[in-house]
């Protein structure tokens, strides 16, 4: 089993649209880098932090699991979508998505301000300085931690 970190910010999606629906497609990633994270290490079943950002007090908010394999994106297709990639075909598609479980939400929120005081946490790719991917890895031991926090 692996962990990760997805962010959204929660004007758009939010881990209460997530806890009403239980199963939501994690759509519209757009870095290759958290493309591959997806489609090369992502598994059912395994962890997500899920991390609200670009908002007043961005931090880790609920925890949910990788609910199926990765698939094609949908709005790469849709010329109407924000995601839309004029470049990508059905044959050869460059953009996919998992779909993502709620579990829960967390007691308080772990703010990032909050994540970046503690030196167990150096290494998580969040705290990195410039590290603006919405999808990252998380070790065992920065998935425990930031866990005991809240």
């Amino acid at each position: 089993m692996r962990y990760w970190l997805m962010k959204s910010e929660p004007d758009e999606f939010s881990i209460d649209a997530l806890a009403k629906k239980k199963v939501e497609p994690w759509n519209g990633v757009r870095n290759y880098q958290a493309r591959n994270f997806m489609r090369d290490g992502m598994k059912v079943g395994d962890g997500v932090l899920f991390y609200h950002s670009n908002c007043d007090e961005p931090g880790v908010v609920g925890i949910a699991r990788i609910a199926s394999a990765a698939y094609p994106d949908p709005t790469q297709f849709d010329a109407a979508s924000d995601y839309y990639d004029a470049a990508s075909t059905r044959e050869e598609p460059r953009w996919l998505m998992v779909d993502v479980a709620f579990e829960r939400k967390l007691r308080r929120t772990v703010t990032l301000a909050e994540l970046k005081t503690h030196g167990e946490l150096e290494d998580l790719a969040l705290v990195k300085r410039g590290n603006r991917l919405s999808v990252m890895p998380v070790a065992k031991s920065e998935w425990d931690f930031i866990l005991a926090l809240e």
